[in-house]
């Protein structure tokens, strides 16, 4: 399974996944980190951008903070 780094932006204007230079990826959410909103909302991103349900989408470690390893099905 793929694992991706995303680096999280919460509270931005518009929600977007964004491929960066290094191989890593922005994650531009507008959900505040409150509450899980931010990580749901990250989630959902994912899955819709690669095509895949939201319950085989599972942040693998980050959850708390801005830097997120994300693992997605094959």
């Amino acid at each position: 399974m793929p694992v991706l780094q995303i680096k999280a932006k919460p509270n931005s204007r518009a929600s977007a996944l964004i491929p960066q230079a290094d191989g890593t990826w922005l994650a531009q959410l507008k959900a505040p980190p409150v509450d899980g909103k931010a990580n749901a909302e990250l989630v959902e991103l994912v899955a819709r951008t690669f095509g895949c349900a939201k319950s085989a989408v599972m942040i693998k470690s980050g959850s708390g903070g801005r830097l997120k390893r994300v693992v997605i099905p094959d």
